[in-house]
């Protein structure tokens, strides 16, 4: 049995044993698009979640004006003490504009807002609501180290479904990056951290309200490794716990495409080059391409001997294109969009809420045109 700790403490599934944990004090933050509306995996999350009873659960919804009313409704058939923040209505536009704080949306964005609304509890988890293997310990896992020593927790799990290795972006982008990354600077405390997180692409996470509100957010798909590099910051290496979620499976992605893996990895590399130069690391952009190419195609071998000894399938041929792709997104990070922490945000999470609520009260009634910004 696996019991290894990593660079951050490191805690294991060993049995089927539910750890206690102050769920009655937390929020849980769920991002939803329109494609989750009324879907298998997202009926089954906020069924377990209501079995799990938290303090509040907020839903950020990105969706079109014409297909919130329906999933209000929707998501008001379930009992639980649950608010949604429609992320994509005229008065949220102006209010975050008059702010200084328009930019891209995405799914950083949506969970920015939410978080403004979850920092009222003591503690705050964060996860996605396309799992289909979600069941309420997840929250409880999460929850476990910050009641017992730490402020930040990053859930892990293995990624094989289907007789296949999935997790690509985390196995065959991140990981070699990194490790390219480390070998150039083996004395980084930093790349060390985020070398140690086994699966930091993860969209489960969880930490206390102090420092939930301490964090900066990336506005897109950098959310994740965004969100390990400024909880460095926050709590430090002894402060931060990862925690074996068990079994997973979710909806997986195309590699092309506009919400592709390729499109995802070019979000993810910026986010991480940008904390990995703010944390001193010098990088050679000329070089790493090279460097990060040859490490992930050695990896690609080692997966498929991984693969091998499982009985698993393994397309070694399509790996190594993605390599290939994904070498073509390292580049500089250029601009810096991240939305600030919540203790810096200069528009309160109250005026967040009442625009969203009215923003989709419109919705719901088919009439936006007296909405702000019409």
């Amino acid at each position: 049995m696996e019991y290894v700790q990593e660079r951050v403490a490191t805690l294991h599934a060993f049995g089927e044993g539910s750890p206690e944990a102050p769920t009655d004090r937390a929020a849980v933050v769920v991002p939803m698009t329109e494609r989750e509306y009324a879907g298998l995996a997202a009926e089954r999350v906020l069924s377990e979640l209501e079995a799990l009873e938290p303090a509040r659960v907020i839903v950020p919804l990105r969706a079109p004006g014409e297909r919130v009313g329906a999933f209000r409704e929707w998501l008001d058939g379930f009992d639980l003490p649950l608010e949604t923040l429609w992320c994509d209505g005229p008065r949220v536009a102006d209010l975050l504009a008059d702010a200084g704080l328009s930019g891209e949306r995405g799914k950083g964005r949506d969970v920015w807002l939410a978080l403004g609304r979850a920092l009222r509890e003591e503690y705050v988890v964060v996860h996605d609501a396309d799992t289909k293997s979600y069941t309420r310990d997840y929250v409880r896992r999460l929850l476990f180290p910050l009641a017992n020593g730490f402020d930040f927790s990053k859930g892990y799990y293995a990624r094989v479904e289907n007789g296949q290795l999935y997790g690509r972006l985390f196995r065959l982008f991140y990981t070699p990056l990194v490790r390219a990354l480390h070998e150039a600077t083996p004395d980084s405390e930093f790349l060390a951290y985020m070398a140690a997180f086994r699966y930091a692409l993860a969209g489960e996470f969880a930490a206390t309200s102090d420092v939930v509100a301490s964090l900066p957010l990336q506005r897109t798909w950098g959310l994740e490794v965004g969100t390990l590099a400024a909880a460095y910051d926050a709590v430090g290496v002894d402060g931060a716990a990862q925690v074996d979620l068990g079994s997973y499976e979710h909806d997986h992605r195309a590699v092309s495409g506009p919400t592709g893996l390729s499109d995802m990895s070019r979000s993810v590399g910026a986010a991480l080059l940008r904390a990995v130069e703010e944390h001193g690391v010098a990088v050679d952009y000329d070089t790493l391409p090279d460097a990060y190419r040859r490490t992930a195609e050695s990896y690609v071998e080692r997966y498929a001997a991984d693969a091998a000894f499982n009985g698993l399938s393994y397309d070694r041929g399509g790996e190594r294109r993605q390599v290939r792709t994904y070498a073509d997104s390292i580049a500089p990070p250029g601009p810096d969009t991240r939305l600030p922490s919540w203790d810096e945000a200069g528009v309160s999470p109250a005026a967040v809420a009442e625009a969203a609520h009215a923003d989709a009260r419109d919705a719901a009634d088919g009439d936006l045109t007296g909405s702000a910004g019409e």
